[in-house]
């Protein structure tokens, strides 16, 4: 063996486990995508139709830009400054093969003495880029015990007890409680992030998921190329296409010419026709309907499950925002037997041990916790799904 072996990532490891156990991919016709975080990929109603083709010609075919075609970064730097009043140019955005590889280079390239602060309940592959990357870190609480809500305090508390210099990862909504900082809240953690020897990661896959409409950090940061600030987006959840693989993180210049030379090392760009669909997808018009649609329909689906999942005696944690519902399974069962019955139904979910940052598994206080995806479920299939989960938790 000349590679060292690594598990698969949390939600991949739980769509391996479903497709030995059935025989099956989850997201194929007849299964039931409860672990998975992606969207519909139809068009949601009063939103924009989705595109079925992409034009492109000879010249498409060369290699891309390092960093991202000059039309897709100028449409993105265009989008923030429309919609969240930022200052930003095409210089200030790199483009990347979806939202993880912009976190995961941004992490790489850290220099040796930062040390990370994340909170204890997070998005599930940042462990595994943190381990792999022999990143030192430090836990925020967030647990039943502060209701998966960590405040700036906790932050403030921490910041105390790390010496030298500091980042902070944050998906904002968090994924997986939809737990979402917003206003004030949101503006104090940006300035504490921009103050000196501190830095922070803001994941925004799920911006247009939030019970108020979106929400970027874009909005609080005046001069981006002051700070150590990283905004990660993609075209994966807002705007309906995972399949396409693009994303981008918004930073200072400075930071945005290490990327785009560690993207002529180790990717060479992301795919030119892809880049073309994502340009047309971000044009003014056609991304205001697609903010308000998204946010109007998973509104919706939110407070159905809100309703199917409480009435099968689930404790929901849930916050305002994202396309999941976090919460405690009954009588002290656990996430991993609940999904042994869910895979009879061609079902499944995310169990909450994966995006607990301790890793301690059905010995830690998120063995009875569940990621519950309603993301790329049709409402005609809400009643037949909660009949399934209330005869699973009996």
């Amino acid at each position: 063996m000349f590679l060292n072996r690594f598990p698969p990532m949390g939600v991949y490891e739980t769509l391996f486990n479903f497709q030995t156990a059935t025989g099956l991919y989850m997201g194929d016709d007849g299964t039931r995508p409860w672990a998975q975080g992606f969207p519909l990929t139809t068009q949601l109603p009063d939103g924009p139709a989705m595109p079925s083709s992409i034009e492109f010609g000879p010249s498409d075919l060369k290699y891309p830009a390092a960093t991202g075609t000059e039309p897709l970064r100028k449409a993105i730097a265009d989008y923030y400054n429309k919609f969240y009043g930022s200052n930003i140019s095409e210089e200030n955005v790199a483009v990347f093969a979806g939202g993880r590889p912009a976190i995961f280079s941004a992490l790489m390239h850290l220099q040796s003495d930062v040390h990370v602060m994340i909170e204890e309940t997070e998005y599930t592959p940042y462990y595994d880029m943190l381990k792999n990357l022999k990143r030192a870190h430090t836990l925020i609480p967030s647990n039943p015990n502060n209701n998966f809500r960590p405040k700036l305090d906790d932050y403030q508390a921490a910041r105390k007890n790390t010496p030298g210099r500091t980042l902070i990862i944050k998906s904002n909504p968090c994924n997986p409680t939809g737990v979402t900082w917003t206003g004030q809240q949101l503006s104090d953690l940006v300035a504490f992030a921009s103050n000196e020897n501190h830095a922070a990661i803001f994941d925004e896959a799920y911006e247009f998921f939030h019970k108020d409409g979106p929400v970027s950090v874009l909005k609080f940061i005046k001069d981006i190329d002051t700070t150590n600030l990283f905004v990660v987006g993609a075209a994966t959840k807002g705007l309906q296409a995972p399949g396409l693989r693009t994303g981008w993180v918004i930073a200072a210049q400075k930071h945005i010419e290490i990327f785009r030379n560690f993207s002529s090392i180790a990717m060479g760009g992301v795919s030119r026709p892809a880049q073309i669909c994502v340009t047309n997808l971000l044009e003014h018009a056609r991304v205001s309907l697609a903010r308000t649609a998204v946010t109007n329909f998973y509104n919706k689906q939110r407070d159905v499950y809100e309703l199917g999942l409480a009435k099968c005696g689930i404790e929901l944690c849930t916050g305002d925002g994202g396309f999941y519902h976090w919460g405690r399974l009954p009588r002290g069962l656990s996430a991993l037997e609940f999904n042994q019955r869910l895979y009879k139904h061609k079902a499944a979910i995310l169990p909450g041990t994966l995006c607990d940052m301790n890793r301690l598994g059905e010995k830690g206080p998120h063995a009875n916790f569940i990621r519950f995806s309603f993301g790329p479920l049709s409402p005609d299939s809400n009643a037949e799904n909660i009949k399934i989960i209330e005869a699973c938790v009996k």
